[in-house]
């Protein structure tokens, strides 16, 4: 009788889970994170978010400095927009770790603000990274006097369209 079951349940179980499902499962979910450390080393997890250029769960050595962090994103993503020549010393990098809190049940944020050609503030350096770590970075560029008429422009040009239609068809 146990040899009956056991072939039974050879039999059977296969044909209510597949092997495929079975094994896609985990490499579903191991495609979410993003492995820098070796294998047998301490790490922390953090959530890399925003402008870089592969964001994603990061599984990275403890002790991971941001620059380090942001090395392993593979750095900034560039600025899309209309012009082939980006004014960069116009650009302002800006970098957030969140982190919660559990025994105050907060959320504690750090603000990292250089433009792109200085260097990286020393606090990046020094700041120390916790396992579940939120990093958001953004790339931003001020406005120049270029992006502002090319706001204005085209609304100068509807209202004097609008103005001289006006003026033609009341007459």
């Amino acid at each position: 009788m146990k040899r009956i079951i056991t072939i039974a349940s050879f039999l059977f179980v296969p044909a209510l889970f597949p092997i495929s499902a079975i094994a896609q499962f985990p490499e579903q979910l191991s495609d979410r994170y993003i492995r820098v450390a070796e294998p047998g080393q301490l790490v922390d997890s953090l959530n890399v978010w925003g402008d870089v250029n592969s964001s994603g769960r990061y599984l990275v050595p403890e002790g991971t400095n941001l620059p380090d962090l942001i090395s392993f994103a593979f750095g900034y993503t560039s600025i899309t927009g209309r012009e082939v020549n980006i004014d960069w010393a116009r650009t302002q990098v800006e970098v957030k770790v969140s982190r919660f809190d559990e025994n105050r049940r907060s959320v504690e944020v750090a603000y990292f603000r250089y433009r792109y050609h200085d260097p990286e503030p020393v606090e990046m350096w020094e700041f120390e990274l916790q396992n579940n770590d939120i990093i958001t970075l953004q790339v931003r560029r001020r406005p120049s006097l270029a992006d502002y008429v090319g706001v204005i422009a085209p609304v100068l040009s509807v209202l004097t369209t609008s103005i001289l239609l006006w003026d033609r068809l009341r007459d």
